[in-house]
């Protein structure tokens, strides 16, 4: 029987072979850990949705992302959860609102681990969505001087880089105006540049009560059956200034991280969202598969799409599974 010249099982028989010749390797340095702030004191309110997550108040934040830091995860991405809610969401850019707080406090106590501060509006809105709303119509243009002075709000407290995913046109080169006119030249700007409407939002939503309370998200986020857009919605924001762009979400996504990787020398975030957690924590708690194993597996995808950097809540436990 006639074999090959090439053999690749040659290379797979043992795993000092196998990590060798490994083409595709997860660090705790591609891990950005995603948190949610909320007022008190001692508060850690699970999300039944996001099993081993919590909504916590600035002191708990601040012990999570010590944790995180000593892991040797480089940066948080800080999500806000205010008391009250308005038209205008007056507490995105309140200097005392909750993430300028927890930023403060975040800078103070741990220096060194990189702060990403979420820009967006939906938190904060009476009605639950991204901008300014008129009737029944999201107004593109009245809501970016919002967001501007959301980001700006984040960088004066200390945030080390600021992440718009609202996606409404023209917002990032807004902040980045903004931010360049205050002397904030050196906060990056990671943009939520290829946000799909996507339905593995949910848990999240329930996480930062931040449904929207009329209609959808369908006039501003991408439509899930289109890929040629994202490139141009990419290119965009690079145009106006972004420094690193995310698609999100990413498993269902993930050609559209390969195209995007393709196309553009920047650096690519990629979000690891909430539904994708949820359906595998629910799957392992039911037995029906090795949730470690397939966490792993996840993450090991995105990075081989062509991510550099993924925003997971598996941060954590990636990070001691990477360690041990």
């Amino acid at each position: 029987m006639l074999f090959p010249d090439y053999r690749p099982r040659r290379l797979r028989q043992n795993d000092a072979f196998r990590r060798m010749m490994r083409e595709t390797k997860l660090s705790v340095d591609d891990f950005i850990l995603p948190l949610f702030a909320i007022k008190g004191k001692g508060v850690e309110n699970p999300i039944d949705s996001m099993p081993g997550h919590y909504q916590l108040s600035i002191d708990n934040l601040v012990k999570t992302s010590k944790k995180a830091y000593e892991f040797g995860i480089p940066a948080i991405m800080l999500f806000g959860i205010p008391d009250k809610k308005d038209p205008l969401a007056t507490g995105a850019y309140d200097k005392d609102g909750i993430v300028q707080k927890a930023t403060r406090a975040l800078k103070d106590k741990i220096p060194d681990l990189a702060v990403i501060t979420d820009v967006c509006l939906c938190q904060y809105t009476d009605h639950g969505h991204c901008g300014v709303v008129d009737g029944h119509i999201i107004d593109n243009d009245a809501s970016l001087d919002l967001l501007a002075r959301t980001a700006l709000s984040h960088a004066r407290a200390g945030a080390d880089m600021v992440a718009p995913s609202d996606m409404m046109d023209g917002r990032v080169a807004e902040i980045r105006n903004i931010l360049d006119e205050n002397d904030f030249s050196n906060v990056p700007i990671l943009s939520y540049a290829a946000k799909y409407c996507s339905a593995f939002y949910g848990p999240f939503r329930d996480a930062a009560h931040s449904a929207p309370k009329f209609g959808d998200r369908r006039t501003y986020q991408m439509d899930p059956a289109n890929a040629i857009e994202a490139i141009r919605e990419v290119t965009m924001d690079i145009e106006e200034g972004a420094d690193i762009i995310m698609v999100k979400p990413a498993l269902p996504y993930l050609d559209i991280i390969f195209r995007v990787r393709e196309e553009i020398d920047l650096p690519i975030a990629a979000y690891n969202v909430s539904g994708e957690y949820a359906m595998i924590k629910a799957a392992e708690k039911m037995g029906w598969i090795d949730g470690k194993k397939v966490m792993m597996e996840t993450l090991i995808a995105i990075k081989r799409a062509g991510a550099d950097m993924i925003l997971t809540y598996f941060a954590l436990e990636a990070a001691e599974a990477l360690r041990d």
